[in-house]
């Protein structure tokens, strides 16, 4: 495994209209890329990920497992805007000499796609043989798919939408109002809005479980009147957040993943996914209330010949990072 920084020295339009003077990417690959180039497999990370996917997808990533680095040259860039070592709002202005705080531009789903197109062309890399990812992974997924049809022979797509719900946008609007509850958020330091994060953090755990998962995993002693599974569970989920990410970047990825939406500019959502030309599998779970079967689905059915499949988990949206042997098999099936 190597970790390695891509840094792009030329302005960068973004979508809205605003530029970034520069911007880094920090990305990591496993194994390499063979004589032919043609055994990449690209992996596009979730919300809070970062660029070493055998962290958090290792039950799918890593020896042993279906994409081996043996076989495979294994690419994931850590995302503008997030917090592990590429441009982010704590990331010094070039222009200024002075981080960037709450000054730092928009970005879209759109925009992270094209800076990574970037890293693509800088590692010589002319062909993706499997497009993967997850949630706002399966979002950047999408877009490049669509973006760069000839581009990708295999998309793979779990627990994710072809346009962010309302629903999605109004989660992701509460956990913005808590860090902005928190009057240090106004600061610029990097501990700015610190606790009003761990509060959208536990918001957040709400939509990415369920009823049932909390039930099941989080039960309450009988006869209990306090202190309570659930209790602990929420403020750890924060306590832990807080120990890894900052509410910038928390801020910045909320707002990406509101902006997505593949028929922006191109007519309607379904002629935009008619636009993919790779070989697509499309995942979904059964208990996600956040980004609901429903959603794969339409995207199944508008992608030309793509395959749906449905996870029974009660994991809900957490699924696609829990359920490995059953998204292994799905993935073995369909390559057959």
């Amino acid at each position: 495994m190597e970790n390695k920084t891509f840094h792009h020295d030329e302005p960068f339009k973004l979508e809205s209209g605003a530029w970034l003077p520069e911007f880094d990417l920090a990305y990591t690959t496993y194994g390499t890329l063979n004589a032919e180039k043609d055994n990449v497999v690209w992996v596009c990370h979730a919300f809070t990920g970062n660029a070493n996917p055998s962290d958090w997808w290792n039950g799918l990533i890593g020896e042993k497992r279906l994409y081996n680095p043996n076989e495979h040259f294994i690419v994931c860039a850590n995302i503008l805007g997030s917090h592990y070592g590429s441009t982010n709002a704590l990331s010094k202005n070039p222009i200024s000499g002075e981080p960037y705080f709450h000054d730092f531009p928009f970005l879209s789903i759109r925009d992270v796609v094209r800076a990574i197109d970037l890293l693509r062309i800088h590692l010589g890399i002319e062909k993706i043989n499997t497009l993967l990812g997850g949630s706002l992974g399966g979002q950047q997924a999408l877009e490049w798919a669509i973006l760069q049809p000839d581009l990708i022979e295999n998309l793979i797509l779990f627990s994710t939408n072809a346009i962010h719900s309302p629903w999605g946008i109004a989660f992701n609007e509460s956990q913005r109002m808590a860090i902005a509850a928190d009057p240090t958020w106004t600061e610029r330091h990097p501990k700015a809005g610190m606790n009003g994060m761990k509060v959208a953090r536990s918001i957040a755990l709400l939509s990415y479980r369920n009823y049932a998962t909390y039930g099941r995993t989080q039960s309450r002693d009988e006869g209990q009147v306090d202190f309570f599974r659930a209790n602990t569970y929420q403020n750890y989920q924060g306590e832990k957040l807080g120990k890894r990410f900052n509410a910038f970047s928390y801020w910045t990825l909320s707002k990406m993943f509101d902006s997505h939406d593949v028929g922006r500019g191109r007519g309607k959502v379904e002629e935009a996914l008619k636009l993919i030309k790779a070989k697509t599998l499309v995942i979904g779970i059964t208990s996600d209330v956040l980004f609901p079967p429903e959603e794969q689905e339409f995207i199944s059915k508008h992608i030309p010949n793509a395959k749906y499949a449905l996870i029974d988990s009660m994991y809900g949206h957490d699924g696609f990072l829990i359920e490995f042997e059953a998204m292994t098999e799905t993935i073995k099936g369909w390559n057959v």
